[in-house]
């Protein structure tokens, strides 16, 4: 039996819930997910050097990864450690129980344009045998579950701006669908000159880097002795935020909850979920495209967590994409039931 570092036990939960057992992440200018509220603009702490893959889990094996495979490979074996899932490195409960859903819409646009280029200059003999096979999106996904022996479903999301919350909920799917009993679960972009070419904003103020969950079914975690941080709520994905929020809250003024902190998509400016406190990441990390979600999900669940279980606070509504993306995805997460 395995215990989780942090959070309390998630026996008293019901089974089919889904609990947020891990967190970890590969972002710069931190060294764990304690950092994820901070208000301050990353740019209040330069210098702040890129993230260091091989200075978090070591060269070996990252020689022909992509930047996007490396840092995802980073933020998996933290979570994976946060949750209590490794054991002298190694995974601690059967490969097959554990599934792999990873978003990134640009993670891995710098080696398509790579290729591309090389072959226009010097035709394929000019491509590299080795970087090639990393131009398919699902590299950073397979990339995780080859490392860790990870031998559930696998699926690679690249979805937009509600990419993150996205996959998110499709490994939530994968646990009450029974076809899993815990699913990590990545974000992932990198910041580079070809991603800087296609959104026109330079690098400082994009997010090169990663961030991971570990989602549960609770009974699976409690079986293994294992704590849980948060408890996955409600989904909801409209076309629009306030259509998003009155599935989530409810569509009734006199009858909607409010939620006790609001993480809201890049730059968005509304007030539908009314007069409660705020939260724009990206003002912290950059733009994150198809990591938003999932960075929303880390940094929700660790002030859960670190509320000690205050139902009194009310839940934390999270939302990515905004009135002008192709549709708003959201989340509603909830403290782990009090300790009897």
């Amino acid at each position: 039996m395995t215990h989780s570092p942090n959070g309390r036990d998630a026996a008293g939960v019901p089974a089919a819930e889904v609990l947020v057992t891990g967190i970890g992440t590969a972002l710069p200018g931190l060294t764990g997910p304690a950092g994820l509220l901070d208000p301050r603009p990353a740019r209040e702490h330069e210098p702040v050097d890129p993230v260091d893959p091989g200075a978090l889990i070591g060269r070996r094996g990252l020689r022909y990864k992509d930047r996007a495979s490396q840092l995802a490979l980073c933020a998996a074996e933290a979570s994976l450690r946060d949750a209590g899932l490794l054991a002298d490195g190694a995974l601690s409960v059967p490969a097959t129980s554990t599934g792999v859903v990873v978003s990134s819409n640009l993670g891995n646009l710098d080696t398509v344009c790579e290729v591309a280029d090389g072959i226009k200059e010097h035709g394929v003999a000019g491509i590299s045998p080795m970087g090639l096979p990393n131009a398919s999106s699902n590299v950073p996904a397979s990339s995780v579950a080859i490392r860790h022996g990870l031998r559930g479903p696998n699926l690679m999301v690249c979805n937009g701006a509600t990419s993150g919350l996205d996959a998110v909920h499709w490994a939530a799917v994968m646990i009450r669908a029974g076809r899993a009993d815990r699913v990590l679960v990545v974000g992932v972009e990198t910041a580079n000159r070809y991603v800087e070419g296609l959104l026109g904003r330079p690098s400082a103020e994009l997010l090169d880097g990663a961030v991971a969950l570990v989602l549960e079914r609770a009974s699976a975690a409690a079986e293994r002795g294992a704590a849980g941080l948060a408890v996955l709520g409600a989904y909801a994905r409209e076309a629009g935020v306030a259509a998003c929020l009155d599935r989530l809250l409810g569509d009734r003024a006199d009858n909607r909850r409010a939620p006790a902190l609001w993480f809201v998509p890049e730059g968005h400016r509304g007030n539908e979920a009314g007069d409660v406190p705020r939260h724009d990441l990206t003002h912290r990390f950059g733009s994150a495209s198809g990591a938003l979600g999932v960075l929303q999900c880390a940094a929700a669940a660790g002030r859960l967590s670190a509320q000690g279980g205050d139902h009194r606070a009310g839940p934390v509504l999270v939302t990515s994409g905004g009135d002008r993306d192709d549709a708003s995805a959201g989340f509603l997460l909830t403290p782990l039931p009090a300790a009897p």
